[in-house]
């Protein structure tokens, strides 16, 4: 799995999921799919696959919403629960929490969703898909 080059120029199957956590290629599994925080790089300077057809839209964003969400609103409904904290403490404490945890969520979230689309064949520009 480590990208090593086999014959006929062809990559062992790299998870879509390790990839995606780590950000890197979802061909080889080598080279950085991100040239900034979360512009894709033209190209994989490992494998040389073409990374700018590489539209997510907002899909990362929305599973990044929903989790982040979902851990949010139940931390702070039970640390309400427990403590009954003063509404100020929990904008102190969820505030910072959220934004931190949307920042750190939202590459790898992308990256998976690219590795995704890579392991189901939709790389290619629109009017190469099959079926389109």
């Amino acid at each position: 799995m480590g990208g090593r080059r086999l014959t006929g120029g062809s990559y062992p199957p790299v998870s879509p999921l390790v990839a995606g956590l780590t950000c890197r290629c979802p061909r080889c599994g080598r080279g950085r799919l991100f040239a900034g925080f979360l512009s894709v790089a033209d190209r994989c300077q490992v494998c040389g696959l073409d990374l700018r057809t590489q539209d997510t839209g907002d899909g990362p964003a929305v599973f990044v919403i929903m989790a982040l969400g979902f851990v949010v609103v139940a931390a702070a409904l039970w640390l309400e629960l427990a403590f009954k904290p003063p509404l100020w403490l929990h904008l102190v404490i969820w505030l910072p929490v959220t934004v931190a945890g949307a920042l750190a969520l939202l590459r790898p979230f992308k990256a998976v969703l690219i590795a995704l689309h890579f392991r189901h064949g939709l790389m290619q520009p629109p009017d190469h898909r099959a079926g389109d």
